[in-house]
């Protein structure tokens, strides 16, 4: 993904006329921190400042005053239900985590950092040593500004005992118990934040399910507000679905062990039926197993903190549903949020040779080095100096959002408000290029193509484009894989997005629909993962319709699906306008994987 400007103008122009027109047209909307009035450094401005950007991840400004002291290692006590037995039976039931804190002075009250996950001791250092994941990064940059940081190994991993319980009830009561014991210690200042990414970046979900008082911000970072929600899509299951799922407890609680039998949890029976189930049946298999680990509807009812969510929108591993709209859901609820989302994989904002490693034609390389956020530390700093300490000046509560070649901006919500609709109908605006096949055969791969006609204008697609398509199956069942691609005037074309549905869930959401095969005409309401895609005058978009794609699984209902064209078949996509956005560039990334790439697209 070779990134593209806009032709002809400059980053000055944009930035000072995407200013001018905010304020024209918007004075009423966070004014005061978009003039840069809070004594912050505006994002927009830190292209200026003297970051590091030659290292393999991001450091404040200034360093801290403070040095480190720790570890300490510490054990929590756990107050689980006998019903959840394991260590309730056999043991006392405890969470283990490892401490760093700062030599502040006596007296001198902390607040704390921590990451929470099951990766302490199993494919990891232990709790007592700094992470590279994010760990060291933690240590090194927030211990000296007056932070404690805590590794904490939920039940089951590291030296926490009980079972490894998946998210499930056990889990999230150990990570609030850790965020309890955090908040209450003398020399604690009662404020805890949890930040981690992938299953580290889902137990701050977790933690926020519990409306703890202690727990004062989150910062999930590719993180699961649900586990079904992680593998299963409108019905459609990813290949990796049932065996990452059932993979987890052979891998921590089945495997072997002399700690099995003590530590045998119920969930280690339900959970893998249960995972092979919703491939086969969808929904509940057996109680309230997917109920129980599903987060987000919990933290809108009972989080009183903050969430500063960060999302790569090429994660293959968690896809950015999990991000977007949920910014916008925390923000109708009252919560104070702010978005993070570049054009990175399943990884940080700030590693620039994993963005390149993970990052491929159409998948992100484009934005590549743009997508290198040099100044996230600082962000972080600025963000737990306002939530845990209470000093500073409030950062701004908006999204910084990355387009597929690489530009960067400010949005107030994301999905955007407000933006324009363009509505192209299948075998009109979307004109059939496959022969005029209407079929898409169970076999995976075959099925119509559409093209749209080159555009006469730069457009930029921003959000959650819905494919809304009329079919009819031979029996109910089968599956939509939906392909948008950008493609340039030699016929070259790039992924830009993708959607999937099994058409049991042809409505949208968990609840299946039922028809009358061959005879009965329905509409399934597909709607794409998260995009924000500059395409260029003279290219089209390519939609191509298969049964299957990506890394998903054949749909378990197999069937012929025979689209229908027509005015209800539509593809829809919303624009936005540059000229009124507050555009921006990052620091510029000095690492040796972006100059060797510089070097390499000059």
């Amino acid at each position: 993904m070779e990134q593209r400007i806009f032709a002809g103008i400059t980053v000055g122009i944009l930035l000072l006329s995407s200013l001018l027109l905010y304020i024209n047209n918007d004075e009423e909307q966070n004014d005061e921190y978009y003039m840069g009035d809070n004594g912050l450094v505006p994002v927009w401005e830190r292209v200026n400042q003297n970051f590091n950007t030659t290292g393999s991840y991001s450091y404040t400004l200034v360093p801290g005053q403070y040095n480190i002291n720790g570890p300490e290692s510490v054990f929590i006590d756990v107050d689980l239900p006998s019903s959840e037995l394991g260590c309730t039976i056999t043991d006392d039931c405890q969470v283990h985590l490892g401490l760093w804190m700062p030599d502040v002075p006596n007296g001198t009250k902390v607040p704390v950092i921590a990451d929470v996950g099951p990766y302490y001791d199993d494919g990891d250092v232990d709790a007592l040593t700094p992470a590279n994941r994010l760990g060291k990064f933690l240590i090194e940059n927030m211990v000296p500004y007056g932070y404690a940081v805590a590794q904490v190994s939920v039940f089951g991993t590291g030296m926490s005992n009980h079972c490894m319980d998946f998210m499930g009830l056990s889990e999230q009561m150990g990570i609030d118990a850790a965020v309890t014991w955090l908040g209450t210690q003398e020399w604690s200042n009662g404020g805890v934040s949890m930040i981690g990414k992938s299953y580290d970046g889902s137990t701050p979900w977790q933690a926020a399910t519990f409306g703890n008082e202690y727990l004062k911000t989150i910062v999930p970072i590719s993180g699961l507000i649900g586990v079904m929600e992680l593998m299963w899509k409108n019905g459609s299951s990813e290949a990796r679905a049932p065996i990452m799922h059932n993979g987890v407890y052979g891998s921590y609680g089945i495997d072997g062990d002399q700690e099995d039998i003590g530590n045998m949890c119920p969930d280690y029976i339900i959970g893998p039926g249960t995972g092979v189930a919703a491939y086969m049946w969808g929904g509940e298999f057996a109680g309230t197993y997917w109920e129980e680990r599903y987060f987000l509807d919990r933290v809108l009812q009972n989080y009183e903190g903050s969430v500063y969510l960060i999302q790569g929108m090429h994660d293959w591993n968690v896809d950015p549903h999990m991000a977007i709209p949920v910014i916008n859901q925390l923000i109708d609820a009252g919560i104070e949020s702010k978005g993070l989302f570049g054009q990175w994989d399943h990884d940080y904002p700030d590693r620039p040779d994993y963005h390149f490693d993970r990052s491929g034609e159409g998948r992100g390389r484009e934005a590549y080095p743009q997508m290198v956020r040099f100044d996230w530390m600082q962000d972080l700093l600025e963000w737990f100096d306002w939530y845990l300490k209470g000093v500073g000046d409030k950062p701004g509560l908006f999204v910084e959002i990355q387009s597929n070649q690489g530009q960067w901006r400010i949005e107030d919500r994301y999905p955007p408000q407000d933006m324009e609709t363009i509505s192209l109908d299948l075998g009109g605006g979307l004109m059939n290029v496959a022969g005029g096949t209407t079929t898409i055969l169970p076999n995976g791969n075959f099925g119509p193509i559409y093209e749209s006609e080159p555009f006469t204008e730069d457009i930029w697609i921003s959000g959650l484009p819905r494919l809304h398509i009329d079919v009819s199956t031979a029996t109910v069942g089968g599956q939509i894989y939906a392909l948008l691609e950008d493609c340039s005037e030699d016929g070259s074309c790039i992924h830009i997005g993708h959607a999937i549905m099994d058409l049991r869930y042809h409505e949208g959401g968990s609840q299946e629909q039922t028809w009358l095969p061959i005879f009965d005409t329905i509409n399934a309401k597909m709607e794409f993962f998260a995009m924000d895609v500059q395409i260029e005058t003279g290219h089209n978009l390519r939609l191509s319709l298969a049964s299957t794609g990506e890394d998903y699984l054949p749909a378990s209902t197999s069937s012929i699906v025979e689209v229908s064209e027509g005015a209800s078949s539509n593809l829809l996509i919303d624009v936005i306008d540059p000229e009124d956005k507050l555009l921006f560039d990052p620091p510029k990334c000095m690492h040796q994987s972006c100059l060797d790439w510089l070097n390499q697209t000059v």
